[in-house]
């Protein structure tokens, strides 16, 4: 085949990744529901596993949560509303299995009437149902099968987009009911029906007792309704959430399917100094919005869908069933309903927190090929069995993201009459059991106290919730006996909460569990020792004695724990914690939130230890350094700002790090008591324009920005300084920068100096970023005109830098807007996070241009595109393919690293999409370009030109890629020009190439896993 039309065949593969996405549609493709006796031949399961079909329409629809009572009684929780309706058609219902086949046949109606209900847990004698505003309670008091109670138990919670809604009721090992909730989403399209911000949040039979903030402040909520207490959590949760077995919290997000609760709220609390911005770790190590792999035929995807990453994550289980072989003991489900797929990842110790990995590369535990499939939720049985509850839907995401035309189409409620329930089990298990009835509801306490030990965990959870229930006082010396004798250490652990939750754990048993073994039951007994240790020093005693605990888990806890007691010998434990596991980002914070920090102290001692090379030191001396701007005495303050003044000219780096910290504390700081002096500014203004590393002028320049330049001759000698700086070409790139900034400290000095003459091809990147930071301080919007008049010059690095400017107003937004519309900026150059946010923009004008903007795709060459259609309805065959793209893409492209050349992107990465998108770039390769791959045209001050790609961008070079040439690596200051030339490396005519036939073979060879 010609050389010339095999370069980069695909270049627009992945910088359309995100706009295939917005392709607008009349109406959704035509897609047929699977019925429930063929669904099973959908399913792509993973080895050694099974799938049965436990129950489905019409026994139930819409279902979305389930549980499973001490008796072997099923409830589902159905809402038929989403998303718009809210009537009250939502319903729970009991199904029932009457023939004793372990298969749903039967159901009952146990309640109705309910709005949007998202969860159910078994509470006492009956259930709590979230729906908001609302938990409700129902029971059935006469055993008729039908609610006839129903209590408002707690309620004021925001009534939202029913994805964002309180969800998920769900027992902790804590003996605390945790409710999934986040805070409430603007709606633009919906405000009459969505647009609550709910109010106080409290129980409506206590109207004098706890109440907390409007919606919780968006945080997760935690209540014990027999006590009438009510705590925000210190983090919030989408739809879904579990625990480990040791009581850790995993929370989830659409985008972010695993994350960690690392830090409690009641730690946090105790110290409000201490600023933090999350109390949560994301712990993939596969991504934030990780790569998905479905299977799905003709994928029902909407406006703002991200394609081929997590964009719907719920459901999230740990599993604890006991039955699946390992490594399921460690494994987390999550649920992604868009791409039709469970997930599953191995949670692992890392430190204070975790990392999840996949369990299967490249593949998901469960994937169907129909694109009905909506997995939602999970939940673990009796059994041992993970049970998938599938919406079933043809559409799953809300209008507020969806093309009018969709939501025109009357397809919202495709399916609202369907709904399955799955069962997964290791292959060869038998049918389920449990639907004829379990034995655990009248089962004597002494039974259920050996039930703690079930490997189980839903028979450990029913066992303690009974036990306390039935205040079984009776048990307390089993209990204890399970505590000290037990060969399991789930048993051991279960029981430890048990007593607690019988308010009869004694001093004694604490001291044995904090000796234990295992350290997750070492960890817990520590954590249940906290309210004893004022009133027992032995307790506090044996916590003193465990610094040098061999587990990093019971270290951290142990940290936390000691942060509420006030004595000389917890002080100095807990600075024995903290350094011993410096390396970990999180046992700084756990140290700092202890009520009783000296800040100005302990930061002297970590300044003048041995401890400049741990990887946490310079995050420890900042946020020390912010608790001496908010919480220490003016004489604290002054003795750090003039340590760091002194040693500001030396070349180490930790004065960044306590200016900085002083800076963001002085934003905090309630009085001002600490009101730097005109020497103390004209100090840190010598430093902004002397220091020899950049990085310290930089902080000087941020503490400036809080404190002010100092009103005298120093200033203006500063000022004309920095105007020289920043234009000595003989100075370092980062000198230059930090001239610049401190420039845009006075908006006529800045206008004065004209940095708009410093964004220019030759001059560092660092250089010209400062510059258009410089003039996005300006209050005139034209400066945005030039930029964009020069964005053909522009590299990536700065034209992501205008983008995020040009985001930061209205008036600007207009700007950007205007340069689509004129083809002078691509889509593709805006990335997936702002394009969501410029088509949900909140002025309506713009939100209205933006989506008629990015949401439309103008493929060209239509007429091509269509001739090959036929492409996407015949048969593949992949050994065919992959001898098409050896002779015409392999020349340029590889996939995941192999089969190829790496000049174009690689092709493993765009197997997720929908083939009329990938065969739309291969066609028409100037539609849309990949991001790092315009073609470039570079002209060096000695006349001579460069073509290529531009690879990597330093401050002070451009590689340069050439096909089948080395790289060339070009000083900035050797370029006299730039310009993006606007078209793919590849010509287009690719279909002067290949057949329809062959275009199918290449089709099935790109998108196959293998």
């Amino acid at each position: 085949m010609k050389h010339s039309a095999a370069l980069l065949c695909i270049s627009g593969l992945l910088g359309s990744l995100i706009l295939m996405a917005l392709v607008v549609r009349q109406a959704p493709p035509v897609s047929s529901s699977v019925p429930p006796d063929s669904a099973l031949a959908t399913f792509e399961l993973a080895k050694g596993f099974q799938i049965e079909l436990l129950a489905s329409e019409p026994l139930v629809a819409d279902p979305v949560a389930m549980e499973i009572d001490e008796h072997g009684r099923m409830y589902v929780v159905e809402m038929h509303g989403y998303p718009l309706d809210k009537s009250g058609t939502g319903k729970i219902k009991r199904l029932l299995d009457t023939d004793g086949d372990g298969k749903m046949d039967a159901s009952q109606l146990f309640a109705e009437g309910l709005m949007l209900p998202t969860g159910i847990l078994r509470w006492k004698k009956g259930f709590l149902v979230t729906d908001a505003p609302h938990v409700l309670y129902l029971e059935d008091s006469d055993q008729d099968g039908r609610a006839d109670i129903r209590d408002t138990l707690l309620t004021g919670f925001a009534l939202s987009n029913p994805q964002h809604n309180l969800n998920n009721p769900l027992l902790g090992l804590d003996n605390w009911i945790y409710l999934g909730h986040e805070s409430a989403v603007s709606t633009q399209s919906y405000p009459e029906e969505f647009g609550d911000r709910g109010s106080e949040i409290y129980y409506p039979g206590q109207p004098r007792g706890t109440r907390l903030p409007e919606n919780a402040r968006g945080r997760g909520v935690r209540i014990k309704p027999e006590r009438f207490e009510l705590e925000m959590l210190a983090s919030n949760t989408q739809f879904g959430h579990t625990f480990d077995p040791w009581g850790r919290y995993f929370l989830v997000s659409n985008a972010n399917h695993v994350i960690h609760q690392v830090l409690d709220a009641r730690y946090l609390n105790r110290n409000p100094a201490l600023l933090l911005s999350s109390a949560t770790q994301s712990i993939s190590d596969h991504g934030k919005a990780a790569e998905v792999f479905p299977i799905t035929k003709n994928p029902q995807n909407q406006l703002l869908t991200d394609v081929g990453v997590f964009t719907s994550a719920c459901g999230s289980t740990y599993y604890q069933g006991g039955l699946f072989p390992a490594p399921f003991d460690q494994v987390s489900f999550v649920a992604e309903p868009v791409s039709n797929v469970v997930h599953a990842d191995v949670i692992q110790p890392d430190g204070a927190s975790f990392t999840a990995r996949r369990l299967y590369p490249n593949k998901e535990f469960l994937a169907s090929t129909d694109a009905w499939f909506r997995p939602v939720n999970m939940y673990t049985g009796p059994d041992g069995a993970l049970y998938v509850i599938d919406y079933y839907r043809q559409i799953i995401e809300h209008p507020e993201w969806m093309a009018e035309e969709v939501i025109a189409s009357g397809a919202l409620y495709n399916g609202t009459e369907q709904g399955r329930i799955y069962r997964i089990t290791p292959k060869g298990t038998k049918a389920a059991d449990w639907t004829g009835g379990l034995p655990a509801g009248k089962m004597s306490s002494a039974e259920l106290v050996r039930k703690l030990a079930h490997p189980n965990l839903w028979w450990r959870r029913t066992a303690q919730r009974l036990l306390i229930d039935r205040q079984a006082i009776d048990q307390v010396e089993s209990l204890r006996r399970v505590v000290k004798n037990s060969p399991a250490p789930y048993g051991r652990l279960q029981a430890l909460w048990t007593l607690e939750g019988l308010g009869k754990l004694p001093a004694a048993t604490l001291l044995l569990a904090l000796k234990d073994t295992t350290p997750g039951v070492r960890e817990n007994a520590v954590r249940l020792a906290e309210s004893l240790l004022t009133t027992s020093p032995a307790l506090l005693s044996a916590l003193l004695s465990m610094v040098n605990d061999p587990d990093e888990k019971v270290r951290y806890q142990l940290l936390c724990s000691l942060g509420s007691v006030s004595t000389p010998e917890t002080a100095q434990a807990r600075e024995a914690l903290l350094f011993k596991d410096l390396k970990d980002p999180w046992v700084p914070i756990a140290a700092l939130s202890a009520s009783n920090v000296d800040a100005h102290g302990l930061l002297e001692k970590v300044l003048a230890g041995p401890h400049r090379n741990d990887p946490v030191f310079a995050s420890l001396v900042e946020r020390l350094s912010i608790l001496v701007a908010t919480e220490g005495t003016p004489e604290a303050i002054r003795s750090t700002l003039a340590n760091v003044i002194q040693n500001a000219y030396s070349k180490e780096a930790w004065p960044i790090a306590v200016l900085d910290g002083l800076t963001h504390g002085a934003k905090q700081r309630s009085n001002n008591r600490s009101s730097p002096s005109l020497s103390d500014r004209e100090s840190v203004l010598g430093v902004a324009t002397q220091a020899p590393l950049a990085e310290v002028r930089e902080a000087a320049i941020r503490w400036l920005c809080v404190h002010g330049l100092p009103v005298s001759g120093k200033r203006d000698a500063a000022m004309q300084m920095a105007i020289l700086t920043a234009f000595e070409t003989n100075q370092t790139p980062e000198i230059r920068a930090a001239a610049i900034h401190l420039l845009s400290l006075d908006k006529a000095v800045t206008e004065g100096a004209s940095p708009e003459k410093l964004i220019a091809p030759h001059e560092p990147l660092s250089v010209q970023q400062a510059a258009m930071q410089a003039l996005a301080t300006l209050p005139d919007n034209r400066v945005f005109g030039q930029i964009i008049s020069q964005w053909s010059t522009l590299t990536s690095e700065l034209r992501n830098d205008a983008i995020s400017l040009l985001m930061t107003s209205p008036g600007r937004v207009s700007i950007l807007l205007d340069a689509l519309e004129k083809g002078t900026i691509d889509p593709s150059a805006i990335g997936w996070p702002r394009t969501v946010g410029l088509m949900n923009h909140k002025n309506i004008p713009l939100r209205t241009r933006a989506r008629g903007l990015l949401a439309q795709r103008s493929y060209g060459r239509q007429e091509v595109i269509s001739a090959y259609e036929p492409a996407l309805r015949l048969a593949g065959n992949w050994e065919n393919g992959k001898q098409v793209y050896m002779q015409n893409c392999s020349v340029c492209h590889q996939i995941n690293g192999k089969l190829g050349t790496p000049y174009g992107p690689d092709l493993g990465t765009i197997r997720n999409r929908r083939s009329e998108s990938v065969m739309g770039d291969i066609l028409n390769p100037n539609a849309s370009i990949a991001d790092g791959y315009d073609f470039w045209l570079i002209e060096k001050q000695s006349g001579e030109t460069v073509e290529g790609l531009i690879s990597e961008e330093t401050p002070t070079t451009l590689t340069i890629k050439r096909y089948g040439e080395k790289e060339v690596i070009l000083p900035r200051n050797a370029i006299k020009s730039i310009k993006a030339q606007g078209v793919s490396v590849m010509p287009s005519g690719f279909e002067n190439q290949i057949s329809t036939q062959d275009m199918a073979d290449l089709l099935v060879f790109i998108k196959d896993r293998k």
